[in-house]
């Protein structure tokens, strides 16, 4: 049983096991943090870990075939990555899912980039956000016209050229058939929502989607506002997949940790 699923279920969060993916900086030595977690008080806690750059991946790894690979009751495509919270590197977690399983299968993935108020995935990929989703929600055209590929089988559907009416399209059947159009032209596609917390286009994604993954942030994300957002999720029908810990950190120097 994974410490993340123990820690959802202290939270209240009744979800299927998980494992953990470690935030990854994009400069090199990520900090990362043990999979041993606990409840302080109100927030979630994590104790530290190594300093090690592989774990990301493996870490990562271990998500994607939880997710994608090794479920057998349905065959999950189409996931929303939200966080509970802003600020809890929900975007970074979802680019590095997508990189590690368009590497891991043989099929196309497509990341999207649907946090039209704060965009960030083009900037992983050093790419432009000038036409992307927004775009595809107003007007017509193959959605594959709106993507642009990033590297090998991993394609980026950018938030594009939006304005503050574009928000209210994402609660629409317009980007319930773009889904639906995304579904057929790739074999995985992976969703990055803005915070649950705070919007509501997190939960509509989720309902056109097989699934979401929350991300919570290792002493920040609050046990009551996991345990509320994931019971509406549950009311609206949105199939909670698991859950990532992220932003955690190590003090403690590798040669010291190992002795403990």
């Amino acid at each position: 049983m994974s410490r993340n699923f123990e820690l959802l279920q202290q939270a209240g969060v009744n979800l299927p096991g998980t494992p953990q993916v470690p935030r990854g900086p994009h400069t090199p030595g990520p900090r990362l943090e043990t999979p041993r977690v606990l409840l302080d008080g109100e927030k979630i806690i994590a104790k530290p870990a190594l300093n090690l750059d592989k774990a990301e991946t493996e870490e990562t790894l271990r998500l994607v075939q939880s997710v994608f690979l090794l479920q057998s009751e349905d065959n999950r495509k189409v996931i929303v990555f939200a966080a509970v919270d802003s600020g809890s590197g929900c975007s970074r977690v979802c680019v590095r899912a997508a990189q590690v399983l368009a590497t891991s299968v043989p099929g196309s993935v497509c990341l999207v980039d649907a946090n039209f108020r704060e965009p960030s995935l083009p900037s992983a990929f050093g790419t432009t956000n000038h036409y992307g989703l927004a775009d595809a929600l107003r007007s017509e055209g193959a959605i594959g016209e709106f993507t642009n590929p990033v590297h090998q089988n991993l394609w980026l559907l950018s938030c594009g050229s939006r304005t503050e009416e574009d928000r209210g399209l994402l609660h629409s059947e317009r980007m319930r058939e773009r889904i639906a159009e995304l579904r057929d032209a790739f074999d995985y596609v992976l969703i990055d929502a803005p915070p649950l917390n705070a919007y509501s286009e997190g939960v509509a994604l989720g309902q056109f989607a097989d699934g979401m993954v929350l991300v919570l942030e290792a002493n920040a994300t609050r046990r009551d506002a996991t345990a509320r957002i994931t019971e509406r999720l549950h009311a609206m029908q949105v199939k909670v997949l698991g859950a990532v810990l992220n932003k955690r950190t190590f003090p403690i120097p590798e040669s010291l940790y190992r002795r403990l």
